[in-house]
């Protein structure tokens, strides 16, 4: 596995590849690895010929008191799980940006509900460095998680508005043995905090069970699904279209259940497909 830091020199090795004919894959991430990164990578594996993984804590993306300086970072431990996956190529930019950087990538309307309502900005840095990353990396094929499905759906619009030629793939959101959603903030938790996160996926889990049960409207799946959350604030919990996240007041098409919720200093966020209601 090559490792390159320059992105006109990443941004060559892609030309070049492409020039041969042969399909890039990409799986972007912000390091500290876990299984569920490492399912992308398998996931993107399979769909090209060149895998590249990028690692680069993006600052756009992070409010103004959000967790930047303290995001953790695990660059051997990151190499290491890239290698051991398959990964061609690791990017590890130290800058992104050029000087006088200043483009954004406005996302509409999908960004503004469940987390863009909390968090303002985040999505338009999103897709400013997801941008910026397809055009250095030249990927055929890009695969990010379902965890992060708002963020998921944002970047299929993206692509599909500014007409770029990259096949956006959704990976199957990972959980660990506790049925907590793996994420790489889950190392902030205390021992007791932990604990009380496993009603953050039990709550989605009694809702996707009171749709099998043969409960419609959304009200009252909600109710029962807070019933059973026990977190120090909970910021949302919402059903909205799998499609085009459109909020819904009764099922009647493929729909998701999203919650996000603070243990401590600690936001999680979460998601659930809810039981075809057709």
């Amino acid at each position: 596995m090559k490792t390159i830091i320059d992105p006109s020199e990443m941004q060559a090795a892609a030309l070049e590849w492409r020039a041969r004919g042969l399909r890039v894959g990409f799986v972007p991430t912000m390091g500290f690895l876990h299984r569920g990164h490492t399912s992308l990578m398998d996931r993107a594996r399979a769909l090209c010929d060149v895998l590249v993984v990028s690692i680069f804590v993006n600052p756009l993306q992070f409010g103004p008191n959000e967790d930047l300086d303290r995001y953790p970072r695990d660059p051997e431990g990151d190499a290491a799980k890239c290698a051991a996956h398959g990964t061609d190529l690791l990017f590890m930019p130290t800058a992104l940006y050029p000087p006088g950087h200043t483009t954004r990538v406005a996302v509409g309307t999908l960004g503004e509900g469940l987390c863009g309502a909390d968090r303002p900005t985040h999505f338009e840095g999103v897709t400013t460095v997801v941008a910026r990353l397809f055009g250095i990396v030249q990927p055929h094929v890009s695969v990010f998680g379902e965890k992060d499905y708002q963020q998921l759906a944002i970047i299929r619009r993206m692509t599909r508005d500014l007409a770029i030629p990259v096949e956006v793939v959704g990976g199957a959101l990972v959980r660990d043995h506790d049925g907590v959603a793996l994420s790489s903030r889950n190392k902030y938790l205390t021992q007791a905090e932990r604990l009380r996160a496993r009603t953050l996926s039990g709550g989605l889990r009694t809702v996707q069970a009171a749709v099998e049960g043969g409960e419609r409207i959304v009200q009252t799946l909600l109710a029962l699904g807070r019933s059973s959350i026990d977190a120090d604030h909970l910021q949302y919990l919402e059903i909205r279209s799998a499609d085009d996240l459109t909020p819904l007041v009764t099922l009647d098409r493929p729909a998701r259940v999203f919650a996000a919720a603070r243990y401590g200093s600690t936001r999680l966020i979460d998601n659930m497909a809810l039981p075809d209601p057709t």
